[in-house]
């Protein structure tokens, strides 16, 4: 997922709604970054690889923005004895991207000027990850996103740009088949937040949609950060659509939902990913029942397997992991793989970027706890889901009724 229109080391992936802090300055790395175990022998010689998040760790989008920290720190742990035995310590390097291109795009060269840092795990927003992933293509150093849906950020075709979700061409028609085929909605209202990600995929919805035999009512966008949106509800209230979508973040979306149900707007809403968080809930509250969204995250708990790695991620984090807790988990195990290949290639000594960058785009097959993966030649991943939800009770996350494939 995502964008936002698509600093800190510390990696603590998952703000759950209430966890305010930034996990470090906006202006770098935090203080507390998380060297692990690290030794100091193995500082002292250089042998320390750094890998980088960059995520919304403050502001409307910090609680997936800290699940992807935390989804890539437990990775990290998870591999620091196999790096040890090669003779390498492993350093996480969160940076905050504050969802803002600008502080994602300065967090880049930021990340770009450090040698030690061999990758990125990030960014949330595509509305960030876009313009990051050219900073990135500059210094060879290669991104796996575990969100952004946003079509250009592959479409570009950089050899640098990796994510494990699926794309909003996808997401967006998903949603829209269910809508139209399955609830039988015919009148629709679509409102976007005017980002990269938000207006990609209303318009993927929209253009899907009509094509199924629906009509748009109207298509309003709002801005990112606005809480009154008495304006365009007067404009839905006024067109009577049986059906509204939304594309954007979970913060404007629980307030739309909130402020609509108050107006006596009874239409089902339906958003994107976005809107795969706690935080929907929190703002919504009661008013989250009935609300829905596709999303290209699956509920981990599902699975035997998926289930055990949630009650270890709350363990050790003292909370639930997010919808793309998992999916940060396996952008950094893939990110990890390739490293350790590419180490063993160049006879035990890590190789130059563009070496690991080639390694992670060659990924086939890897079984992560959330998706299988395999980049195709523009960085997507051919295993790619979207699963539709709904909240059926005020509580995350919602119900999965539906799965579709690629």
């Amino acid at each position: 997922m995502k964008g936002k229109g698509l600093a800190a080391l510390v990696l603590v992936l998952g703000l759950v709604a209430g966890c305010g802090n930034n996990g470090g300055s906006s202006s770098g790395p935090s203080s507390s970054s998380s060297s692990g175990g690290a030794s100091d022998s193995a500082s002292s010689s250089g042998k320390v690889i750094k890998i980088a998040t960059q995520s919304p760790l403050s502001g409307g989008s910090s609680i997936q923005g800290e699940a992807i920290k935390l989804g890539a720190q437990l990775s990290m742990e998870d591999h620091r004895e196999e790096f040890s035995k090669l003779g390498y310590s492993l350093e996480l390097v969160p940076y905050d991207d504050q969802g803002d291109p600008k502080k994602g795009v300065a967090n880049a060269e930021q990340i770009g000027a450090d040698q030690a840092i061999a990758g990125v795990i990030g960014h949330l927003n595509s509305g960030v990850s876009i313009p990051s992933s050219v900073v990135y293509e500059k210094y060879n150093i290669p991104m796996i996103s575990p969100a952004s849906t946003a079509t250009e950020f592959t479409d570009r075709k950089l050899k640098v740009a990796n994510r494990v979700v699926a794309r909003d061409d996808f997401q967006g028609p998903a949603g829209a088949e269910y809508a139209v085929k399955t609830l039988g909605a015919k009148n629709i209202f679509v409102i976007q937040d005017k980002t990269a990600y938000g207006q990609g995929l209303a318009e993927a919805f929209r253009d899907a949609a009509q094509k199924a035999g629906a009509t748009i009512a109207g298509y309003e966008g709002i801005t990112v950060g606005e809480k009154d949106f008495n304006g365009v509800l007067n404009i839905v209230q006024s067109k009577k659509p049986d059906f509204i979508f939304f594309g954007g973040m979970y913060a404007e979306a629980g307030l739309i939902v909130k402020q609509a149900r108050d107006k006596g707007i009874t239409a089902p809403f339906m958003g994107g990913d976005a809107l795969d968080s706690s935080g929907m809930v929190e703002i919504a509250a009661d008013d989250v029942v009935g609300t829905l969204y596709s999303s290209v995250a699956v509920d981990i708990t599902k699975s035997d397997s998926g289930k055990a790695w949630a009650d270890k991620y709350n363990q050790k984090y003292g909370k639930n992991p997010e919808g793309y807790s998992g999916y940060a988990y396996d952008s950094m195990s893939v990110m990890l793989a390739a490293i350790k290949k590419s180490i063993e290639d160049n006879g035990g000594k890590l190789p130059a970027r563009d070496k690991i960058r080639d390694a992670v785009r060659a990924t086939k097959d890897f079984e992560g706890v959330a998706t299988k993966v395999t980049f195709d030649e523009i960085g997507d991943n051919s295993y790619a889901k979207v699963f539709i939800y709904k909240f059926e009770s005020a509580s995350y996350p919602g119900n999965m009724i539906s799965e579709v494939s690629q």
